[in-house]
């Protein structure tokens, strides 16, 4: 089969599109012909050599976590799927033309394979932090970097469970922050003193990774009351680093309840092939996504 892969940990150019064994599903798990799988930003900094401590590996190794497909084979104690089922979730190595989860859900009815590879890890990304920055309803929740795949989860969950939004983003985002529910503003000089004109600020989510630690610190005036998934020196100021995933097979029942309902729906913004995975990388890695972006396979 075909696999992204790399040998070293370096910059985009050290993946390179392979032959290699096809894998298989051990118990609890199932394989899939994978017909999408997500681009997240974990993938680039597992590339790097960055978060070995939460994904240990060995190389060369394959890149990737969320994938939509069909499954093809069936692991020991695994109930509930058949072979033919068409399946997302969350494995290893899932830019690739197969692929092991080890957590799926069927895809919803009038959801593509590549919609659906854009879901798991940022729906999951979403439940947690928004439940560790401790925000309730009625109160107000500030997104850094609110226009990417976790952003427009984290914006829909917020407006599911009646939690007020202002969003940061790019001035070509501004309307798309809106359409989720969103008060939008812009990042960039003068940003702190647009949000303070928005109102009370009752928890911040650090989404981007620009340096606004101290400013969101300083808006909601608690550390405690700050979470980021995106700045590694976020504990110098007391805030906390979430880096470890919670309960994906939970996320994933919560994502096909919401999308079911029409209450979650995350675009697609770039689509890929797999001999394109390092462009997807330096897209990534460039930031200002609207959405998602997903490798085709």
């Amino acid at each position: 089969m075909k696999k992204v892969s790399f040998a070293e940990f370096g910059g985009p150019d050290v993946l390179h599109l392979t032959d290699a064994e096809e894998p298989h599903a051990g118990p609890g798990q199932v394989r899939i012909a994978v017909r999408a799988a997500g681009v997240n930003p974990v993938d680039w900094r597992v590339r790097e050599g960055q978060k070995l401590a939460a994904h240990p590996l060995k190389l060369p190794s394959g890149v990737g976590l969320d994938a939509a497909g069909i499954v093809d084979e069936i692991g020991a104690g695994v109930e509930g799927v058949e072979v033919g089922d068409s399946v997302f979730g969350e494995g290893s190595e899932t830019y690739a033309e197969f692929a092991v989860l080890g957590a799926w859900a069927r895809i919803p009815e009038g959801l593509s394979f590549e919609e659906a590879a854009g879901y798991p890890s940022v729906v999951e990304t979403a439940l947690r932090i928004v439940g560790q920055v401790g925000v309730r309803p009625g109160e107000t929740l500030l997104v850094s970097g609110a226009a990417g795949g976790v952003g427009s989860a984290v914006l829909q969950v917020a407006r599911d469970r009646g939690i007020a939004v202002i969003g940061t983003a790019g001035e070509a985002n501004q309307d798309y922050l809106r359409s989720l529910g969103a008060v939008a503003t812009t990042y960039g000089p003068g940003w702190v003193e647009r949000v303070r004109g928005l109102g009370r600020v009752d928890a911040a989510l650090d989404l981007a990774g620009s340096g606004v630690i101290g400013d969101l610190v300083e808006l909601t005036g608690d550390p405690q009351k700050v979470v980021s998934i995106a700045d590694l020196g976020a504990p110098q100021f007391g805030v906390r680093f979430s880096g470890a995933a919670g309960s994906v097979p939970d996320a994933l029942v919560e994502a096909v309840a919401m999308i079911e309902r029409g209450t979650l729906h995350i675009p697609v913004e770039t689509s890929y092939t797999l001999a394109d995975a390092a462009q997807a990388h330096i897209d990534s890695q460039a930031g200002h996504t609207r959405g998602r972006r997903v490798i085709v396979v």
